[in-house]
């Protein structure tokens, strides 16, 4: 089921809201938690009902685990069984990954380099498998290390399968959920919580509908065109594949933390506006958050950090965003862009270029402007993205090619076409009739309008702080108002979210 259908929207949210509110009204706070998982896990199935049964073991196997584990504690050989509790979750986490992800991507390799003929299983990704996974994970490892405590059942099948950040992120925590499902004042409806949790759903929902979908079918026609495009063509497809994924998976996110304040749940930001970073390092503290946080706690420091010198520190540095280039997807292509992130980041680390204004732990050697440093981050980020978004490293390096040929077929008025605007359709076709020559200068410029507008957007406040940035005021009633009625009349163009893929 999708956040951007009527389905979602007119049935399973209000059925699910209802349900939970009437249940923990009358007191019957356990039976609103299972209503809760039962619910997320329709969501969750909806999409195929096979993906519950491997959600539904996964969320077994490691809450036996994690029980089991209670039996080590100040036992004599506590630190052992610790240790072996640990194998285990990781073992049986990363195989699980490795198995539905990974293992086709490994057969190919192995056939590629030893000339076999190993058969493939084309065996289909289930859902959120790398988030829900990410997350068991986090709590399996806390609880080997003693840094967490073993929950009851009801708490742990609704925290895991809590539907808000189920398929797509954030990738939360157990001490983050668990214990505001626990708090009883959290178990009143709040009117503040919920209309700030309306509008960041909406305001998410016109970032997907209006904006990602829209510049999505440019990118798409692009990339189909990969070995065709000229110069100017190619920098118009990766700029609005770079808004296409921002506006996507934040506004999932915002839609996300929308869904949960909705229900008292405060889920952690996953996005801080990562344009305005004014360097990849940067960058990769305010994009995708609670991936970097997971990478962080459970690779970067147990490999010592930068606590080892800088050689150490650039190896666990490009190790942290090898793994983050691979658990976006299994190809080289996604490998190689975490790598090149990795890179940047180490450059980053090295200190030698500063910006001004920004203090440091080392002083660097030359400093640049602030608004240097933005324009040189989001344009290194674009040029990762041919990697991320190519079907393979061929297409990737092809539309390198394409950038620094400098040459101008005309190829930008085929893409921009390619970008129907159903609102735009009556003008199109006025101008088409009037002056049919016209009608590809005028798609070009709503390309190009939709492209400033993304700029626009990206360098004012983000959803979270119009969301809950004074008073509801009648002006915002208005605008959130207006931008949901127009994300349901464009709904028939539904598509899903991006890192569904992941």
């Amino acid at each position: 089921m999708l956040f951007n259908s009527y389905l979602f929207i007119f049935i399973f949210l209000p059925l699910t809201l209802f349900g939970w509110y009437i249940l923990i009204h009358y007191g019957h706070i356990k039976t609103a938690k299972v209503f809760l998982a039962g619910m997320s896990l329709w969501f969750y199935g909806y999409f195929n009902v096979y993906y519950l049964a491997i959600i539904i073991a996964s969320i077994m196997v490691n809450y036996l685990l994690s029980f089991a584990l209670t039996f080590a504690e100040n036992k004599p050989h506590e630190r052992i069984l610790r240790r072996i509790g640990l194998s285990v979750g990781i073992f049986f986490n990363l195989g699980l990954l490795f198995y539905f992800k990974y293992y086709d991507f490994f057969i190919e390799n192995i056939n590629l380099v030893f000339n076999a003929d190993f058969n493939l299983k084309h065996i289909l990704l289930p859902l959120g498998i790398s988030f829900f996974t990410f997350q068991q994970l986090s709590f399996v490892i806390d609880r080997a290390l003693g840094r967490a405590e073993h929950y009851s059942f009801i708490n742990y099948i609704t925290f895991v399968t809590f539907f808000p950040q189920l398929i797509a992120g954030p990738i939360v925590l157990y001490n983050e959920i668990i214990p505001q499902f626990e708090d009883a004042k959290n178990r009143r409806f709040n009117a503040k919580n919920f209309s700030e949790g309306i509008i960041l759903f909406v305001l998410g929902l016109g970032k997907k509908v209006l904006l990602a979908d829209v510049l999505g079918l440019a990118v798409n026609y692009g990339f189909a065109q990969t070995y065709s495009l000229d110069s100017v063509s190619t920098v118009f497809v990766i700029l609005a594949y770079t808004f296409e994924i921002y506006f996507d998976f934040s506004g999932y996110s915002d839609m996300a933390m929308g869904l949960g304040r909705m229900f008292n749940i405060i889920i952690p930001v996953n996005f801080n506006s990562p344009y305005r970073a004014c360097t990849v390092k940067e960058l990769w503290q305010r994009w995708h958050i609670t991936l970097s946080r997971f990478f962080i706690t459970y690779v970067y420091i147990p490999l010592g950090g930068s606590k080892k010198g800088k050689l150490r520190t650039a190896v666990n540095t490009i190790i942290v965003f090898f793994l983050s280039g691979l658990w976006h997807g299994a190809a080289w292509t996604y490998i190689a862009w975490g790598t090149m992130q990795g890179l940047l980041v180490v450059w980053d680390n090295l200190g030698i270029v500063g910006i001004k204004g920004r203090e440091e732990k080392r002083p660097a050697k030359f400093h640049i402007p602030a608004w240097c440093g933005r324009i040189l981050t989001f344009g290194f980020f674009n040029l990762s993205l041919f990697f991320f978004r190519s079907e393979d490293m061929g297409d990737a390096l092809q539309m390198f090619k394409n950038l620094l040929s400098f040459d101008h077929t005309g190829k930008i008025f085929e893409v921009a076409n390619a970008m129907n605007v159903p609102e735009f359709y009556m003008i199109k076709e006025a101008v088409g009739l009037a002056a049919p020559s016209v009608v590809k200068y005028v798609s070009l410029l709503v390309f190009v309008v939709y492209l400033l507008f993304s700029f626009f957007l990206i360098s004012g406040k983000n959803a979270l702080q119009i969301a809950t940035d004074g008073k509801l005021t009648s002006k915002k009633c208005w605008a959130v108002s207006i931008i949901f009625i127009w994300c349901i009349i464009s709904l028939s163009q539904v598509s899903t979210f991006l890192y569904f893929n992941f």
